[in-house]
């Protein structure tokens, strides 16, 4: 074998990547830019002036806001460890968004102010819980593959 056919056998076994920045995920990571302005700077307010009255929700929030941000870092970033970074937290988030949706429809009391994610995102039109569904989406289809 000669020395080009050792490099032209060595980079046919390299994986390449998708860009998790290309097509659906520019506006992915625009959406998720949003919600962490959005998110944070409404849990920030809410803590720092009124936390008193709902802990939970605005603590909660506040939580909601870092995993945007966390998943934004992760699509710019790009790569195979960041799409799996990616993948767990986008699970998490619509793990997050059902159980504090359900917990907000079915005991409406533990929540006196609403977060991110009560009723499903409803206050946020229902972006907390089809944004991980279509970033989950996304996140797979990009996932390494062979040249």
């Amino acid at each position: 074998m000669t020395s080009g056919e050792a490099e032209v056998a060595v980079t046919q076994e390299k994986p390449t990547m998708t860009r998790l920045i290309s097509g659906p995920g520019i506006l992915l990571v625009w959406l998720y830019g949003v919600m962490v302005v959005g998110a944070v700077s409404r849990s920030a307010y809410q803590i720092a002036t009124e936390f008193d009255r709902a802990p939970l929700a605005y603590a909660l929030s506040a939580v909601a806001g870092l995993v945007y941000g966390f998943i934004t870092y992760t699509l710019v970033r790009g790569g195979e460890k960041a799409r799996k970074a990616a993948l767990v937290c986008c699970a998490a988030e619509l793990a997050g968004v059902l159980i504090v949706g359900t917990w907000t429809l079915v005991e409406p009391s533990a929540f006196p102010d609403a977060t991110v994610w009560s009723d499903y995102g409803m206050g946020y039109l229902f972006i907390p819980v089809l944004l991980p569904v279509s970033a989950l989406y996304w996140l797979r289809k990009a996932r390494t593959v062979k040249r």
